[in-house]
């Protein structure tokens, strides 16, 4: 008897179209990356006191202190306010990053560790 509705060895051309959507997703997306990497977001707390500026690449690359806000008497509140202005950079820098990707993937739930 023979087999019927067997695989025979070629790629179906659906298949065929979705890696080749799969590899222009992947080239745009790998653009965005490189995009990304030189543009900044900042956080600014306790009114105006700290400001950190993050790079696309989720590094810190600028702190600014104002300098009424360096009391040698209080430096755990000064310490406070740099992680805050830093992780509120940081979350934004995820904000932008996922923003840019998702015109990329059409609004896929992808994980972040994707980007």
């Amino acid at each position: 008897m023979a087999k019927r509705g067997g695989y025979t060895g070629g790629m179906p051309g659906n298949m065929q179209n979705l890696m080749k959507q799969a590899q222009r997703m992947q080239a745009r997306m790998e653009e965005m990356q490189k995009e990304l990497e030189t543009k900044t977001v900042e956080a600014v707390v306790g009114g105006g006191a700290v400001r950190a500026v993050v790079s696309g690449k989720k590094e810190l690359v600028e702190i600014e202190l104002q300098p009424e806000v360096v009391d040698p008497d209080d430096i755990e509140m000064l310490q406070d306010l740099i992680v805050a202005a830093v992780n509120e950079a940081l979350r934004n820098a995820d904000a932008m990053v996922n923003q840019s990707m998702g015109q990329i993937t059409g609004g896929l739930n992808l994980p972040g560790g994707m980007f």
